[in-house]
């Protein structure tokens, strides 16, 4: 039973290292696209139709946005994962 408490442990472990491993590839993204907003003048653009650029400020926060999102479904992961280990932990204490 021990065992296979570790190797669960390990696999979670791991599937979170991916998933962190994603948001860290996706926080590079987000930081780029903000430094190239805050570049952009505020006294006169000169970027042609002012709707271009909305749509890309826009696009812009979706993505800081869709980082933010990600960063709760792995914090919710977590919780969830050591949620089950604590249980399994506690259990198998009482066992003994």
């Amino acid at each position: 039973m021990q065992n296979q408490i570790t190797e669960m442990i390990h696999h979670m472990a791991n599937s979170q290292e991916q998933m962190a491993n994603i948001i860290e590839a996706k926080r590079h993204v987000i930081v780029h696209l903000s430094s190239l907003n805050h570049q952009v003048s505020t006294v006169d653009p000169n970027l042609g139709e002012i709707q271009s650029l909305m749509e890309h400020s826009l696009l812009i926060t979706k993505s800081v946005t869709s980082y933010l999102n990600s960063l709760a479904d792995l914090e919710d992961a977590l919780a969830e994962n050591m949620t089950c280990v604590m249980k399994e932990m506690g259990d198998q204490a009482a066992d003994e």
